[in-house]
């Protein structure tokens, strides 16, 4: 067993949300208690309502004319129902109607939240017919979603982007097992570098994954330009629908009060974060005040 560099305590199983109708309830509790909550559904499970939606093209916004000009009819279905998604999860977190936020974009192309939900983390994976939307108020996320048969080495030699740990760790297992275990150090390390705005295979050979004592996700070796300050990592990796592995990374972020004294504070909101495959970037920390209006949030517990 590698000594891990922390012990965090894993992100909860994502949440299966299985239409417009929710439960949000749940979202939004889940983000009360630790500031961040992970969703999966599937395109096919909300296809309906998005397209009888008769607010589908001013929801898309700006989105619409690449949805028009999706050629493949399913790619296009996809991409509506995923900003559908977001857009749902971002008013569940905030506790505002979904038509008061928009998808806009970053000057190199991610797009992030607009709105109520400007400094929300948010990110966006998908493969196949899973949809996967994480979300934080308190800190930069990151999701990944990967088919549960795929074989990573075959794609990528682990050489490439395993730590010398890790090499050392897979030679020893059976081929099954080995398979099984790099499927679930690709998808964490993605959804770490996701979290923080990378780009694909980015700081993939500086950090590694173990089992902990507990059997949870501990990391191993953070590259010294990220220090101790930038708040704790935590991590978790989950069989969804029987056909796919997501994993979830979130980084708490430390408050900054008046006496200089880092606090966790998960009524806080993270940075606008970008969709698709990469995730949040780090910027400064701000307050987060909830939003004293209708929508998701009737009937939700408020603090």
């Amino acid at each position: 067993m590698v000594a891990a560099r922390s012990r965090p305590e894993p992100l909860d199983a994502p949440l299966h949300i299985a239409g417009p109708e929710g439960p949000w309830d749940e979202v939004g509790d889940r983000l009360d208690d630790t500031g961040r909550a992970v969703i999966c559904t599937t395109w096919g499970q909300w296809l309906a309502a998005v397209l009888l939606d008769p607010a589908l093209r001013p929801l898309l916004g700006r989105d619409w004319p690449r949805y028009r000009q999706t050629a493949a009819a399913a790619g296009r279905m996809r991409f509506a129902v995923s900003r559908f998604v977001v857009r749902h999860a971002a008013a569940a977190a905030l506790n505002v109607p979904v038509d008061t936020l928009e998808l806009g974009y970053e000057p190199d192309g991610r797009p992030l939240v607009r709105g109520a939900g400007e400094d929300l983390g948010v990110s966006l994976a998908h493969t196949g017919e899973l949809i996967v939307v994480g979300v934080s108020r308190s800190g930069p996320i990151g999701v990944d979603a990967q088919p549960a048969d795929r074989d990573v080495a075959v794609e990528v030699p682990p050489e490439r982007w395993c730590t010398a740990a890790e090499r050392a760790a897979l030679a020893a297992l059976p081929e099954g097992e080995r398979r099984a275990r790099l499927l679930w150090l690709w998808t964490l390390k993605e959804a770490r570098t996701r979290a923080l705005g990378h780009g694909p295979l980015g700081g993939f050979p500086a950090v590694g994954f173990d089992r902990d004592e507990r059997g949870g996700v501990a990391l191993v070796g953070v590259p010294d330009e990220e220090g101790d300050a930038g708040g704790e990592w935590t991590f978790t990796a989950h069989r969804v629908l029987e056909r796919h592995l997501v994993g979830a990374a979130h980084r708490r972020r430390p408050a900054l009060p008046a006496d200089g004294k880092a606090q966790v504070d998960t009524g806080s909101r993270s940075a606008a974060a970008p969709l698709e495959e990469r995730g949040t970037g780090p910027r400064d920390h701000l307050p987060f005040l909830r939003p004293v209006t209708s929508g998701w949030g009737e009937g939700r517990r408020t603090p």
